[in-house]
């Protein structure tokens, strides 16, 4: 008898645990509302530095290092908004990104890994390498939206 009710308790938790995490999805269309201010605040921050490195705004370390701060975190964030359930939604994505899951994968990684550098980088008093290192994120943006965005 004992058994019986555990069984049905755990039933009844694994149910409403089930339910709780249906209610918790966000709708597709509010997933790619998030992604977009993300990606907003991704060029934000990257912009200034980008115009550091090509020598069209003076160099300011400070400015480099409070913005790759938050590239670094706005890097890991975008991602969980390209859901296979925002496929249909209207955005800029293209549907490579859900039919190629595998390399969407390693450019979100490429540019999360080279955000990570940047920020090393930020510590040092190695201009020339940081700037370099700014490069090679916008490389890492520009190769996603190559192949993941359509053009404007």
């Amino acid at each position: 008898m004992n058994a019986k009710l555990l069984v049905a308790g755990v039933a009844a938790v694994l149910g409403v645990a089930v339910a709780q995490g249906a209610l918790a999805q966000a709708k597709p269309e509010v997933l790619v509302k998030q992604r977009q201010a993300v990606m907003t605040l991704q060029g934000k921050y990257f912009g200034p530095m980008a115009g550091m490195a090509q020598g069209k705004v003076p160099y300011n370390a400070a400015a480099v290092q409070r913005n790759a701060g938050f590239l670094d975190n706005l890097s890991r964030m975008a991602w969980d908004g390209f859901d296979p359930s925002t496929k249909g939604e209207k955005s800029r994505a293209l549907p490579s990104i859900y039919d190629d899951s595998g390399k969407f994968k390693q450019a979100t990684s490429r540019l999360e890994n080279e955000t990570s550098k940047l920020v090393s980088l930020t510590r040092s008093a190695d201009e020339a390498a940081v700037k370099a290192q700014i490069g090679a994120v916008g490389k890492s943006c520009g190769g996603c939206h190559d192949d993941f965005r359509q053009k404007q």
